[in-house]
């Protein structure tokens, strides 16, 4: 089996990992709707087996909130949220590892100018992602310092303070990161005009 045929199964099994999981929470949060609307009887044999089989996830999820000062009604609809989101990065993280590994299997055979193109590549694209992450991260309110933001700051801090220094400002907008992403961009444009 080559390479290509084994990426499109692992592909395959995890869309249909994610559609099953993106399906089930569909289901938990239309049985939790219908029962609060009053169209399924709360202890009826469908939705005693729904909430059996969802509160191990759901109780965490529900506690959260109420520290959060949410409704723990809309646990459901966070965890429908949450399943659509995980399920979109780890179909995008399948993607990308197998491409990558199938990138390092065609590299067995080529020439230095090809490893050094593959190179410029990896590096860029996680410049890019960290830079890309640190830019939602400072949406949803996470600082420089949040202990998960901390590696996203760590990679990208050496092109973006430069930048955010000579930028002038717009307000509140920080348009550095910005203008880093679009200049990673640019030297990986000129790194391949230079590159054999």
């Amino acid at each position: 089996m080559n390479w290509a045929t084994a990426a499109a199964g692992v592909t395959t099994a995890t869309r249909i990992i994610v559609l099953t999981a993106a399906v089930a929470s569909a289901i938990v949060a239309a049985t939790h709707w219908a029962i609060r609307r009053r169209y399924l009887q709360p202890f009826g044999p469908l939705s005693r087996t729904v909430r059996r089989l969802s509160d191990p996830v759901l109780r965490p999820l529900e506690r959260r909130m109420v520290r959060w000062g949410r409704n723990p009604q809309d646990a459901t609809v966070w965890l429908v949220g949450i399943t659509v989101i995980a399920g979109i990065v780890l179909l995008s993280v399948v993607d990308w590892a197998t491409g990558w590994i199938g990138q390092l299997l065609w590299l067995r055979q080529a020439g230095p100018s090809a490893w050094a193109q593959f190179l410029v590549t990896s590096v860029t694209q996680v410049l890019l992602l960290a830079i890309l992450v640190r830019v939602i991260g400072s949406w949803v309110g996470a600082g420089d310092y949040t202990r998960w933001m901390r590696p996203f700051v760590f990679l990208t801090e050496w092109l973006v303070a430069p930048i955010r220094r000579r930028l002038p400002t717009l307000g509140p907008f920080d348009l550095s990161p910005i203008v880093a992403y679009f200049a990673l961009i640019l030297i990986r444009a000129v790194l391949f005009f230079l590159i054999p």
